[in-house]
């Protein structure tokens, strides 16, 4: 893995101005980020216009530089429908930096870049993710400028890329199916035939035309998510994470984001099954955002299709509500998914559009970017255009010919609207005092959750929870009938009884009447409440290093889809164990890696670590790698006291090191049993030495011979201890015997390698 240290850098291109840039943060909002590219031949813009004609492939760049970092041999080509044309200078790139060379940029392999296409003021992409990171898992985006061949290009939004990193991060996985939801064959005359999640036939080669999908496999499971769509909508929160899809639409309704599924091509986001088999819904493509594309429905105006700046800004909240549409036409026909989604949409329209929040951010954004796009000889629309563009709509310009409203004419508009609409004025329950029966509930005891809960309905108040953050809500009816330690019955106070079994529950309450819902807190799923269950520090007897793996080289695999070292911690003890001040370390440094907060074994349980040297990964990655050769990893407090530590060397291939029995005794190689009990068993023979050594006397006091039984020469000895500790290591040892007299009693394991490369274990006792 290529590593970028943090540098701060001057960067000065005289038609552009000085740009400071961070290298450490790709998609920091406040730096412009500056990409160049560098082609051998002078015709590249003609061979990339050929490459997206035909197969869409890639023309490698002779280099590219991000911030000033240069990566050799990189792939570059052109991307997009309507925001590309082979007639303009500024087309959408995708930049693949590991495209021919195993390289990243603080493990970034892929750089998407939007030309601003249909938008005069060139922030409506990054001021839309900004807003919707909010409320569910979203790409992060800023501005960067790009140079090719010495010539500046222009300005482009630089949203993260939707692929394996990104699952890794938001879902904890990478390797399971993900769809991008986008027609291959656009085909304006049908709305049965878009990605709309509509079921075409059980033939899964039928949804080609209008699905990439970008894992290994996925056809099937995204028939079945159709199929389930379209013709079984009362088990859809089997198949999807059906909050996140209510986002989603909530989203789109509140900013007019209509080129998305809500709009008339139900396109431009992705689905992604994580390991709890649902769909995960993440929304892409926001350069035509806050009205940029109008056309609501069919394949052309009228209709409803191209709508006019009044009817966006009072486009109905239910809009859409159609079997063309099935995810929406799922939402709005179920009576608790309709409240919640309203209630989502108006949390979203008070927190960032009624109070003003988007329209500080668009302007801050402008002005971060204003330089930029004065130096923009190849713009869409002119820097007067792009000036005004929150207050004035264009008609025309570089864009598709609609007319473009400015964000806040839009916006400002479309909240009064909304506010005004039977949905929105409707009376919401409303939750308060909510309250665990203790604060600190002891691991696999029972804790009752109470809320006070007015204006809603007594079957209408639910309690949803999880374990962590890789799980789903589990949501279950909250009462108020005194049975349910809730006190009276009848006194509005809500409860529910939940058994505790992580040291983090999350949990949040959804309360409806007959009209409308209402969250606590009001961003959930996305946000929640934690209830942090009693548990002790992390201390010799309560934790135990387990087993360890150095060389994985076929065994387990991360969130990324990718083989590393890993550790494995055992609780042996009967209580929750709290690892939130403990650090692992490694033969150079103790404290090298601190937990995150907030991590805990459950008794009798185990924790996995992947010590892969990337932290900048989710979960648990350690900022250090493991050597096979030999090292040592330490677990410690936070004042340094050491809980426990394991030495170990010559570790082969997919053959760990673990605890025999399990959690307790000596360490010894064994066949590997990630985050299960170890064993000294497997149906795979372990092959650690196919040569036999003879050790004697055995046990012995003083001395231990040793027969190789073959004529070659000893080339190293190493002796170490149950704990993994080495207590002997000579390198051209030539001696058949060894003096083990200064050795403290117990058992230890002989390795040796002869001149030959052949290498012999052995064990003995000192006594």
């Amino acid at each position: 893995m290529i590593r970028i240290k943090a540098i701060l850098c001057l960067l000065i291109l005289l038609s552009i101005g000085t740009l400071s840039t961070q290298a450490q943060d790709l998609y920091n909002q406040n730096v412009i980020q500056k990409i160049e590219i560098n082609f051998t031949e002078s015709n590249w813009d003609n061979l990339m216009d050929i490459e997206k004609a035909g197969s869409e492939g890639y023309l490698m760049a002779n280099w590219v530089k991000v911030n000033g970092v240069l990566f050799d041999s990189v792939g570059v080509k052109y991307k997009g429908n309507s925001s590309y044309s082979a007639s303009r200078v500024k087309n959408p790139l995708h930049i693949e930096l590991d495209g021919y060379v195993n390289q990243n940029y603080n493990g970034f392999t892929d750089i998407k870049l939007g030309n601003g296409f249909s938008d005069p003021s060139n922030i409506r992409e990054v001021l839309a993710y900004d807003l919707l990171r909010n409320y569910m898992h979203a790409p992060r985006a800023n501005f960067a400028q790009v140079i090719i061949n010495g010539s500046y290009i222009g300005l482009f939004s630089n949203p993260e890329a939707i692929n394996k990193k990104f699952c890794g991060d938001h879902f904890y996985s990478s390797q399971n199916p993900l769809v991008k939801c986008n027609p291959q064959n656009v085909d304006g005359s049908a709305m049965g035939n878009k990605p709309n999640l509509k079921y075409i036939s059980a033939d899964s080669s039928a949804y080609d035309n209008y699905y990439e999908v970008k894992s290994n496999y996925g056809w099937n499971a995204l028939r079945d998510l159709c199929n389930t769509v379209t013709n079984d909508a009362s088990n859809l929160s089997r198949e999807m994470d059906v909050d996140r899809a209510i986002w989603m639409l909530a989203f789109n309704d509140a900013t007019v984001n209509l080129d998305s599924y809500t709009g008339a091509f139900a396109q431009n986001y992705y689905e992604y099954r994580d390991n709890t088999n649902h769909f995960n819904s993440i929304v892409w493509d926001l350069n035509m955002s806050f009205g940029g594309f109008p056309m609501l429905s069919g394949g052309g105006g009228g209709g409803g299709g191209s709508l006019s700046i009044t009817q966006m800004q009072q486009l109905t909240p239910l809009a859409n509500n159609s079997t063309n549409w099935p995810l929406i036409y799922d939402i709005l026909n179920n009576s608790t998914y309709k409240r919640m989604y309203l209630a989502h949409l108006k949390t979203f329209v008070t927190e960032m559009l009624a109070s003003g929040v988007y329209a500080s951010k668009a302007s801050a954004m402008m002005a971060t970017i204003d330089t930029a796009v004065l130096s923009d000889l190849n713009k869409f629309y002119s820097y007067t255009q792009f000036q005004n563009s929150l207050t004035t709509s264009v008609t025309g310009g570089g864009g598709p010919g609609f007319t473009t409203p400015g964000i806040s004419q839009l916006i400002d508009a479309r909240v009064t609207y909304l506010n005004g609409t039977t949905e929105f004025t409707n009376t919401q329950p409303t939750i308060t005092a909510i309250t665990p029966s203790s604060s600190s509930p002891a691991y696999n005891s029972s804790v009752t959750i109470n809320a006070n809960v007015i204006n809603t309905n007594t079957n209408g108040v639910y309690l949803g929870y999880r374990g962590d953050i890789t799980q789903k809500f589990t949501r279950i009816l909250m009462y108020d009938d005194g049975a349910h330690g809730d006190g009276a019955s009848g006194d509005d106070v809500y409860g529910a009884s939940i058994t505790v079994l992580s040291g983090a529950t999350q949990y949040y309450i959804y309360a409806e009447n007959n009209n409308a819902g209402m969250f606590s807190p009001q961003r959930a799923e996305h946000e929640f409440y934690t209830l942090n269950a009693s548990a002790v520090a992390a201390a010799a007897g309560n934790v135990a290093i387990n087993e360890i793996l150095s060389k994985n080289d076929n065994k387990e695999k991360d969130e990324y889809n990718e083989r590393e070292d890993w550790i494995e911690l055992y609780n042996p003890s009967t209580v929750l164990v709290d690892l939130s001040n403990a650090y692992l370390g490694d033969a150079l440094t103790t404290l090298k890696w601190k937990f995150p907060v907030g991590t805990y074994i459950n008794p009798n349980d185990y924790l996995m670590i992947w010590s892969d040297d990337d932290s900048m990964q989710t979960i648990l990655h350690t900022n250090f790698g493991l050597s096979s050769s030999a090292d040592k990893v330490i677990l410690s407090s936070s004042a340094g006291m050491v809980i426990d530590s394991v030495s170990f060397f010559n570790q082969s291939a997919d053959i760990s090191y673990g605890r025999y029995p399990n959690g307790s005794g000596f360490f010894q190689v064994m066949p590997t049993s990630y985050k299960a009990e170890n064993n000294l068993t497997s149906i795979e023979p372990i092959a650690i030495s196919t040569e036999t050594i003879l050790v004697y006397p055995n046990p012995s006091t003083q001395y231990i011979s040793f027969d190789l039984n073959e004529n070659v020469d000893i080339k190293s000895i190493m002796v170490s201890n149950m704990m993994g500790q080495v207590v002997f290591d000579q390198a051209d040892y030539d001696d058949l015997s060894l003096d083990i007299s200064s050795f403290a009693n117990g058992v230890y394991i002989l390795k040796m390698k002869s001149t030959l490369g052949n290498q012999y274990t052995a064990r003995f006792i000192k006594q």
